[in-house]
């Protein structure tokens, strides 16, 4: 699916010099449905006259629009934003930065990738409890196939970068890592069904007890893992920012 010849197109189309450009959502989870949308991600660089105006600069430019049936949605910030997003502990832009579905990149994304093992930290274990607890709480009201694999995704990524340090947001690896018998038969319905299918005679209290096992588990992994409690690199973030912020700037 990665292979698509719309999403170049799509890429090329951007009005600011991009640093990268990854998939997220069902494809880099591991389990997208025949009809799931093409999620893209991605950092942009804006000029230098754009931040020092009077007009609010596009810190995030997203869109979304359907080519040839598919829906694709684009979302990309500014160089500064994902700074921000960095040292404010956002779990969702650590795994756009690693994700291995590459589609766009640079020599200064590789340097990303690298600054970013330093905003690696404890808390990041919040957002992965407060993303679960959100598919769980969709998932006991709609009985989504999607809902659920988002809450077993979300917590064994957590547990696993408490564990090791290591940004893994992809189902299928991480099972290979903390095998759990009913994934595979999950990501099966979810990949041969249509992306809004639900579970069928599913046994609520088992899932329930798995949810709060695994909860319990990341929190374990918070408390006792080698990872600082809060981001560093704020430094190192800065003069990356600064170097490509000024890096094509030309004095009018």
């Amino acid at each position: 699916m990665i292979e698509t010849q719309l999403l170049p197109s799509v890429i090329t189309k951007q009005p600011y010099p991009l640093i990268f450009v990854t998939l997220s959502g069902a494809h880099l989870y591991g389990f997208p449905s025949p009809d799931s949308d093409y999620d893209l991600r991605g950092v942009h660089v804006l000029p230098l006259p754009q931040m020092l105006g009077l007009y609010d600069p596009q810190e995030t430019i997203s869109k979304t629009h359907t080519e040839e049936g598919v829906e694709i949605d684009v979302v990309t910030y500014d160089i500064k934003k994902c700074c921000d997003l960095l040292l404010k502990k956002s779990g969702n832009i650590i795994e756009q930065i690693y994700s291995p579905l590459v589609l766009h990149t640079t020599p200064d994304h590789d340097e990303l990738k690298t600054l970013t093992r330093a905003t690696l930290c404890r808390y990041h274990s919040h957002h992965y409890l407060g993303f679960s607890q959100n598919k769980w709480q969709e998932f006991t009201k709609t009985r989504s196939i999607k809902a659920l694999l988002y809450m077993y995704r979300v917590l064994l990524s957590g547990i696993h970068l408490m564990q090791t340090g290591i940004v893994e947001a992809n189902l299928t690896q991480l099972h290979i890592i903390y095998p759990l018998p009913y994934i595979p038969d999950l990501i099966a319905q979810k990949q041969n069904a249509a992306e809004k299918s639900t579970l069928e005679g599913s046994n609520i209290a088992f899932h329930e007890a798995e949810y709060q096992r695994l909860s319990k588990q990341l929190e374990e992994a918070r408390d006792t893992s080698k990872l600082p409690q809060e981001p560093g690199g704020k430094a190192e973030l800065n003069d990356w920012l600064l170097r490509l912020r000024l890096r094509d700037f030309n004095p009018l």
